[in-house]
């Protein structure tokens, strides 16, 4: 499998569960690897002066309410019909992040984010619950003591931070940014230009 497809993500955006499903199926067919790379948005937006869209465009007439329209329109496309805005959006999610860091440093960071995108944004997770968070991530078969306790060391919080500032160097502004190769792309509504730039390698 020489191809590989970068995700850069977060578990506070719900377009990163929103890109996840089809982009998941695109690699598949084109029989690339999917490696995902774990930021702090909240870090990211500070670094590079971005904001959530729902911040930035508030004063714009009808621009959020047509955001929401294509969203729709994503969700109906691509058949995510278990999607439910997650009741504490925006959430904390440094926590989470460092439990899919230290995953990622395992080997198994694909495998934690598909387990827990569901809970997130199927199931209306509160992360900010170590009981709930904890349950959910034992629950995805992962050892919650395990992801708690390395979450609160020094080299994971340092890798995260590092983790964002990298991806900001590179030219990364918000979720979701994907990477093929040098190339980036973002946003959800790029999974054409991924498969074309993925057949063309």
């Amino acid at each position: 499998m020489s191809k590989t497809v970068q995700l850069v993500f977060d578990f506070v955006s719900p377009n990163a569960y929103m890109i996840w499903w089809p982009l998941r199926d695109l690699v598949r067919r084109e029989d690339a690897g999917l490696d995902v790379f774990p930021v702090f948005l909240g870090g990211m937006h500070k670094l590079t002066g971005n904001e959530p869209p729902f911040v930035r465009d508030a004063g714009i007439k009808g621009k959020n309410e047509y955001a929401m329209l294509e969203m729709q329109r994503f969700i109906a496309k691509h058949r995510l019909s278990r999607y439910r805005m997650n009741p504490k959006f925006p959430f904390n999610s440094i926590v989470l992040q460092r439990m899919l860091y230290a995953a990622d440093q395992d080997g198994r960071g694909v495998q934690f984010a598909e387990a827990m995108l569901p809970a997130v944004w199927e199931q209306g997770l509160d992360v900010a619950d170590p009981e709930a968070l904890g349950a959910a991530v034992e629950a995805a078969g992962f050892d919650a003591k395990d992801l708690f306790e390395r979450a609160q060391t020094d080299a994971v919080k340092q890798g995260l931070i590092d983790n964002t500032t990298n991806a900001v160097e590179r030219g990364t502004f918000g979720i979701p940014t994907v990477y093929v190769g040098e190339e980036m792309f973002f946003g959800k509504e790029r999974l054409d230009q991924i498969e074309e730039a993925l057949a063309a390698n």
